[in-house]
């Protein structure tokens, strides 16, 4: 392979963020390169399991919600252009246990900020009380305090297959995707462009975009790296209490139930996989930071022990694990995400909009990409995700 090839941009990393980047840049007739280490989609990073959850109203904050529902149009428009189906609207159930304002994901009452959003952007909800959860959906187990948000729209998106259909599409409008490189270093050079270091080449850009996810850091100044922490998260599909038809996506929502700590919550699916795919489920951990090149090592029975412990209590299904993965979540101090042109290199873009919530929003964040590695404007808002902040 020749070097130093030019580029308007190159994106880094192929992921959720890096695949829609891509995508909209070549939709935009950009000369632009698209490396990764890997070959997306692939069960490597955080990009996979088959099912992301969506939902409109953010209890992350309201400054989301316009990243959601930028991306479900745009979930449709790639519909339409690859006859694939990424976006299943199912409802959402979205409701606390014995603490109303429980943290999630940096907010510190989730359900209410999710209702607040929801009033101040007219997303279709409504708010229910255990009796009324109960009669619409007897598959979970209340304790008669919790207090509940419905959201119609809400559902799920299928994320390895978001993915490919975005690198195809981006290489049918002329973008180059080369896998299985590795880079080695990103730096700024003389006349404000950007090297790309490859064990096969080198290349530049007039910009780059840092989409790496769990490696963010080996990419940052050490000032910088500890502001991305890496978290290993466990997946699993767990068989049903009856029959499964009460678990299928018209009779059971996407949901999230919080409890007392972050550590405490419970998200979940209808089932997507046929009669023995089971549902999958998860909750989050923080206890410890890991490798990301180690952290998506096989889910021990230890942790299918302690998930059956804590789904049991809340949720009507069976004790057997038909499958687990693991993937890795990439957590801010503040649980915001990055979205920023580097401080000091204005041809690097750092985009690590990750924190445990940011697939639901790839989408809209890959236009956002586009639109600034292009100098064009957008509508969506990033001021919160400056990184310098930190």
């Amino acid at each position: 392979m020749s070097t130093e090839h030019h580029y308007d941009v190159i994106v880094v990393g192929l992921g959720a963020m890096g695949s829609a980047a891509l995508y909209q840049l070549s939709k935009q007739g950009a000369r632009v390169l698209g490396l990764d280490r890997f070959s997306p989609p692939h069960t490597h990073g955080s990009s996979h399991g088959d099912t992301r959850l969506t939902r409109l109203a953010t209890g992350e904050g309201r400054h989301y919600v316009p990243y959601a529902l930028r991306s479900h149009e745009i979930w449709r428009e790639l519909e339409e252009a690859s006859s694939e189906r990424l976006l299943t609207v199912t409802g959402g159930l979205f409701f606390s246990g014995e603490v109303q304002g429980s943290p999630v994901h940096g907010a510190a009452d989730f359900i209410g900020e999710t209702v607040a959003a929801a009033q101040a952007f007219g997303i279709e909800h409504e708010v229910l009380d255990p009796v009324e959860m109960e009669r619409r959906f007897p598959q979970f187990r209340y304790s008669g305090v919790e207090c509940g948000y419905y959201e119609p729209d809400a559902g799920f998106v299928c994320p390895e297959r978001c993915i490919e259909v975005q690198l195809r599409l981006a290489e049918a409008q002329g973008a180059l995707v080369r896998t299985n490189q590795t880079v080695l270093e990103v730096e700024p050079i003389d006349g404000g462009d950007a090297r790309v270091k490859t064990a096969d080449g080198n290349f530049t850009a007039t910009r780059v975009i840092l989409s790496t996810g769990a490696w963010m850091s080996q990419f940052l100044e050490p000032a910088f790296r500890d502001k991305f922490e890496v978290y290993r998260q466990c997946l699993f599909w767990v068989d049903v209490e009856g029959e499964i038809e009460s678990f299928h996506p018209d009779r059971f929502p996407v949901y999230i139930r919080t409890d007392r700590t972050r550590d405490d919550v419970l998200y979940g699916f209808p089932s997507n996989d046929g009669p023995d795919g089971g549902i999958k489920i998860a909750s989050e951990y923080y206890g410890s930071t890991c490798d990301p090149d180690a952290g998506t090592s096989p889910v021990t029975a230890e942790e299918v022990e302690e998930m059956m412990q804590l789904t049991t209590r809340f949720l009507r299904i069976g004790t057997r694990c038909i499958r687990a993965a693991a993937c890795l979540f990439t957590v801010t101090p503040d649980g915001e995400f990055v979205i920023d042109f580097h401080p000091d290199h204005p041809q690097l873009i750092v985009a690590s909009p990750c924190s445990g919530h940011g697939f639901k929003h790839s989408a809209a964040i890959g236009e956002l990409l586009a639109s600034m590695a292009l100098g064009g404007t957008s509508e969506l808002d990033r001021a919160k995700f400056a990184l310098s902040r930190f």
